[in-house]
């Protein structure tokens, strides 16, 4: 039996696990769970599913009384999130958490030795190095749980990376594919939210939007795959049925394939290095999937994922900035204080003052992250006082 802690349980790739666990009772024991701040809903998941342990990531001066929660052994905070992540009878962490908050139990797990599910991206963006050598060190084994990185680990299975010519990944484009720059000058948060293919959160919805979530992607598979940008490519392709294409240096070419869900990529990663079947998940149809199309990302229109893929480049302090920046400026489109293009302009502004510095510790990565997000707050802020929110 596989003991399974799912951080981030209430949002939409750890509902999606609990699924994924609630169907096969027989191979998995869900032992813990842990949400940033949502304790209605935590709480009605402990309820449900009867783990063992549950912890609100938020510091709660002032807990409820546990005799008005379901029964499990509760924690609050981070230390007792990060303890969470070391627990004996936890085999597999799932880090479905948003942000970079989920930087530290994803070292904490990798350090502890255990199979690290991970699903939230900014860990291996703003830390890559760092999340790395937690690997080796601790002797924990992660597995990527983004459909595009769980393509691209299934493809490279008996291949080294040395022998790889180059990893596509590929966008939906999002809602605002075929836009123009004038056009998304009038984008609209709830038009923003309306992806065509995937239902996710609402960060990460923004993200496919902007395309910043591509950006962070190829970032990650830097980390993941120890491959340089040279290597890396995105590709649009709307249907989302191929996640990630690997070409090798004989010119053979590996893709994986299956109808959009992200059930599947969570499967494999706790299942590995097994395949289960499983009834629940849809079977795969190569006439329903068709047609196929594949285009080039327009740069100019979607700056955000030039920021990004420059901030790869660039490395050091550049991905942290880029990543924390970013979730600021999502907000602030979010709350209707930006328009979309302007998101780009609030990481831009960060970058230039706080890009291209040299990593030493993950303290400095926090303290990286903090600034960073100030000067992103402070610059949605005088884009509102102006008035540019508007276009004159």
């Amino acid at each position: 039996m596989i003991g399974v802690a799912v951080l981030g349980s209430t949002g939409s790739v750890g509902r999606s696990t609990l699924e994924v666990v609630s169907r096969h009772r027989d191979r998995f024991e869900l032992v813990a769970l842990a949400a940033h701040r949502s304790l209605e809903a935590l709480a009605d998941q402990v309820a449900r599913y009867r783990p063992k342990a549950a912890v609100l990531a938020r510091e709660e001066t002032s807990p409820p009384p546990l005799e008005t929660l379901p029964r499990a052994e509760w924690g609050w905070g981070k230390e007792a999130l990060l303890e969470l992540t070391r627990r004996p009878d936890v085999d597999v962490v799932v880090n479905a958490l948003v942000g970079s908050a989920g930087l530290e139990p994803t070292l904490a797990a990798l350090e502890a030795g255990k199979r690290l599910a991970l699903a939230n991206k900014e860990s291996l963006v703003a830390g890559g190095d760092l999340v790395m050598a937690a690997e080796r060190r601790g002797g924990g084994k992660l597995i990527p749980v983004d459909s595009e990185h769980s393509a691209i680990f299934q493809c490279l299975a008996g291949s080294s990376v040395a022998s790889v010519a180059r990893m596509i990944l590929t966008a939906s484009g999002g809602p605002f594919r075929g836009w123009s720059a004038d056009q998304l000058w009038n984008a609209t948060p709830s038009q923003a939210l309306n992806h065509p293919t995937w239902s996710m959160g609402a960060k990460i919805t923004i993200d496919s939007a902007t395309l910043a979530n591509k950006a962070l992607e190829l970032i990650e598979a830097h980390f993941l795959y120890g491959v340089d940008y040279d290597r890396l490519e995105v590709v649009v392709h709307p249907q989302s049925i191929v996640h990630s294409f690997v070409e090798f240096l004989d010119g053979s070419v590996l893709a994986q394939m299956g109808f959009p869900t992200m059930e599947l990529p969570i499967l494999y990663a706790l299942s590995y290095p097994e395949r289960v079947d499983d009834p629940g998940l849809r079977s795969f149809d190569p006439v329903r999937a068709s047609p196929l199309e594949f285009q080039g990302v327009d740069r100019e229109a979607f700056r955000l994922f030039t920021l990004g893929e420059q901030a790869g480049r660039e490395g050091g302090t550049s991905p942290v900035v880029y990543n924390a920046a970013n979730e600021v400026a999502v907000l602030g489109f979010l709350q209707e204080r930006l328009r979309f293009p302007q998101m780009a302009d609030v990481v831009a502004e960060a970058l230039a003052r706080l890009g291209g510095r040299r990593v030493e510790s993950l303290e400095h990565v926090l303290a990286v992250d903090r600034e960073a997000r100030g000067v992103a707050q402070e610059t949605v802020d005088n884009l509102q006082r102006k008035g540019t929110a508007t276009r004159t």
